[in-house]
């Protein structure tokens, strides 16, 4: 709004990707029959002990790495008390004062009012805590089911420095996160499964402020157009509060869907509301140097290293390999198929124009690509010889896609999509197609080069799986001018 100045900073949550609970031995897969994936640590029963997770740490340390962070060699759990009924024990164990990672710095990209812009993140700490349950709430009935299979998951949250000031950059830094998280392995970020959700908090200032205004927190977001949502409200709402001389309350917020608007849910807690203290049933995490140096080398290719590998590498123009590198599986997969037949600025083209195209329009999911990056190969191969043509290669992936199972090659034989290239076959075509429109052909040679067109058409027709296109257009065009 004019006059004021936004300031946001977030907090996301990302479930990690460990087999089991942080501190129990509980599957931590997603879903499961409700309270199926309890036992007594995750569910708070008196006189039970916790005992660290070693992957979920490792994991944590690379998310640190990810997101260009500092780890602390020691670190401390610390209790978090507060009474909801998704948190049977009444506390989390998460940190508070010796987090794992701390002084990140996160560079993003984001357009606004048609321009692009960068900007940079800082990440204030990383910690590792264990995730809640899952109420249910049946408002008709008037009753609230709570599922702990989610309770003890490993989770960390990344806050951030109050660096933020639009819809638009927390958006881009949510993604660019989610990107980083995936390509380190440590989480799969699918907001729909609530394996990353996002905390907003945003304040107002003037120009002329000296101080922060007072910042409101929305909780639990769960899609990046709900945080971009949310976020463009509660700037409206709070500006016009300001405007109209009330005050604003710190306080938690929700933000409805269906309304597109933050509802207020509770004053804002501070750090000593919840009475942390050290947790008594975990010793202090001790990382030496060499297991830090074991983990960095341990990260995989993360994204920005990869674009620059897209380029010099394969010779991919910039903007291509940006649109590559913007999904993980779908550029783990270019680098399988490249691996299978090296031409990869064909197999770029391809997967551009086709397959993510196809996904863009929601036609197919990711998950559908069930084929191998061999078969998906053979298809850019046949289209690059001329064994078909490209309009058939995007047939032949269509059909690949409800048969992977079917040798890509086999299927185009089977459409009869496979040319031949038989030259007597084009030359008694095209020499038909030139005597039964001797008008047309009249109208091509008096200069009336659009005739040619409808010419091509014909001799295409007629030689469907005999020659190329190109072939046909380089010998009809030799034949008019004889």
């Amino acid at each position: 709004m004019p006059g004021y100045i936004p300031v946001i900073g977030l907090e996301i949550h990302a479930e990690l990707l460990t087999r089991s609970k942080v501190f129990c031995n509980c599957s931590a897969e997603f879903g499961g029959d409700t309270n199926s994936r309890c036992c007594p640590v995750c569910s708070g029963l008196p006189g039970t002990l916790p005992v660290i997770n070693e992957t979920a740490v490792e994991y944590a340390v690379k998310a640190g790495f990810a997101l260009g962070c500092s780890i602390n060699k020691f670190s401390v759990f610390d209790r978090k008390n507060y009474f909801y009924p998704d948190l049977p024990k009444a506390y989390q164990i998460s940190q508070l004062n010796l987090p794992l990672c701390i002084n990140g710095l996160v560079p993003i990209e984001y357009e606004k009012d048609g321009e692009k812009h960068t900007h940079n993140v800082r990440i204030n700490r990383i910690h590792l805590e264990e995730d809640a349950g899952k109420l249910t709430h049946n408002d008709l009935e008037g009753v609230s089911l709570a599922d702990y299979n989610r309770c003890g998951i490993p989770l960390i949250e990344i806050v951030t420095e109050p660096d933020i000031g639009s819809a638009e950059e927390a958006k881009a830094f949510v993604e660019k996160v989610s990107l980083l998280l995936k390509y380190a392995g440590v989480c799969d970020c699918k907001m729909e499964q609530g394996s990353l959700r996002c905390d907003v908090n945003i304040s107002l200032m003037k120009p002329t402020d000296t101080e922060l205004g007072t910042r409101a927190e929305i909780k639990n977001l769960n899609s990046i157009k709900a945080i971009g949502r949310s976020i463009e409200f509660e700037i409206y709402r709070q500006a016009k509060a300001l405007d109209m001389g009330q005050r604003i309350i710190q306080e938690t917020r929700r933000f409805d869907d269906n309304r597109g608007e933050t509802r207020s849910m509770r004053s804002k807690e501070n750090a000593n509301d919840y009475r942390y203290f050290p947790e008594p049933d975990i010793l202090q995490v001790n990382i030496t140097d060499d297991q830090l140096e074991g983990i960095h080398a341990d990260m995989p290719e993360m994204p920005d290293k990869r674009l620059i590998r897209y380029m010099s590498q394969f010779g991919l123009s910039e903007t291509d390999a940006g649109i590559i590198i913007a999904d993980k599986e779908i550029s783990d997969f270019y680098d399988d198929v490249v691996m299978a037949y090296n031409n990869p600025k064909a197999i770029a083209n391809f997967i551009i124009s086709e397959m993510m195209r196809r996904i863009n329009l929601g036609e197919i999911t990711i998950d559908d690509i069930k084929f191998s990056p061999e078969n998906f190969a053979k298809i850019v191969e046949l289209s690059e010889s001329e064994q078909i043509n490209k309009s058939n290669a995007k047939d032949v992936f269509r059909a690949l896609i409800e048969k992977p199972e079917t040798d890509a090659e086999s299927l185009a034989k089977d459409l009869g999509y496979i040319i031949s290239t038989d030259m007597g076959k084009v030359s008694e075509v095209i020499a038909s197609v030139i005597a039964t429109n001797e008008k047309a052909v009249e109208q091509y040679r008096n200069g009336e080069v659009k005739v040619f067109g409808f010419l091509m058409g014909q001799c295409s027709k007629a030689l469907k799986g005999v020659a190329t296109s190109k072939l046909i257009k380089d010998e009809l065009e030799k034949a008019l001018k004889i």
